[in-house]
């Protein structure tokens, strides 16, 4: 008897493998619809209605994706008003600031400065073109500010940011620069204007000399701020430190006077992650009251 060829048949991994240009699978699907949600949710858009007109998805898909997350605890639903954030993310966000090292170290020598100025200190990182807060100690003023932890913004506008910008070469200036004028002309709103790029160039030239930098009005309106880089043991910046006022407490003249004391505080912590001692252009100030 003639034995008919046996026809080959794809394997599991075969089978679930979408074509090349294909269409990410169902289950993926699935994961950025929800992860998309619970971002739109953390923003303050609670309700079936908004989410699904921001998503682009039917209602009913909507639901059945934000019914999912409640069960799972990474959602609350309160009748009536809509949707919170759940238990599972607290718990999560939690763990992600104790796994990083960096904020729990950083942590006394912020406090100190917060208690010596009064003002909003702010410990970030880079993320791409933007800072990643991860850290926020608010002020004595009762001022609020838009900042939060977990929260990016752009490096090239913020105090912080630009603390960051200075372990960066003068080109990579530019396109940080650059990818914040786009933002501003892409989001909807008042957002206030970075100076023009020759007389923004001078100005970080400035601040890498003096060792730390200043932002006038650049994120927030009304907002004033002092930034200075935070140093590893090899010498590059890995993360910075800021002081944020209301633009009535911040005077240049009070700015230029912490500087140093901010620099001062990114130095002590910078000594802390291991860096040698060195000294700050302008001088160190001690942070007494």
């Amino acid at each position: 008897m003639t034995r008919q060829p046996t026809q080959h048949r794809p394997s599991r991994v075969e089978e679930k493998t979408p074509p090349a240009g294909g269409k990410p699978p169902t289950g993926t699907q699935t994961l950025l619809r929800g992860l998309n949600l619970l971002e739109h949710v953390a923003q303050g858009i609670c309700d079936v209605k908004r989410l699904s007109e921001r998503l682009g998805m039917p209602r009913s898909t909507t639901h059945r994706v934000l019914s999912n997350l409640v069960a799972e605890g990474y959602l609350h639903h309160v009748p009536y008003q809509g949707y919170t954030l759940g238990y599972k993310l607290i718990y999560l966000g939690t763990r992600a600031r104790e796994q990083r090292p960096l904020t729990q170290l950083a942590r006394p020598f912020l406090e100190k400065l917060a208690d010596f100025c009064g003002d909003t200190i702010h410990l970030g990182q880079i993320e791409g073109p933007h800072v990643l807060y991860l850290d926020k100690l608010s002020g004595q003023r009762g001022l609020e500010m838009r900042s939060r932890i977990g929260q990016r913004m752009p490096l090239a506008s913020t105090g912080v940011g630009r603390a960051l910008m200075l372990g960066m070469t003068e080109e990579r200036w530019q396109e940080v620069y650059d990818e914040a004028v786009l933002l501003r002309e892409r989001t909807t709103g008042e957002r206030p204007p970075l100076p023009a790029w020759s007389d923004y160039l001078a100005a970080m030239r400035d601040y890498r000399q003096r060792g730390w930098v200043m932002e006038f009005e650049e994120n927030e309106i009304g907002i004033r701020c002092v930034g200075a880089p935070i140093r590893d043991v090899n010498g590059e910046v890995i993360a910075a430190v800021s002081i944020a006022s209301a633009s009535f407490h911040m005077s240049e003249e009070r700015m230029l006077d912490l500087g140093p004391v901010v620099a001062a505080t990114a130095q002590s912590i910078s000594q802390a992650l291991g860096e040698a001692p060195a000294e700050i252009s302008s001088g160190p100030l001690s942070m007494r009251g």
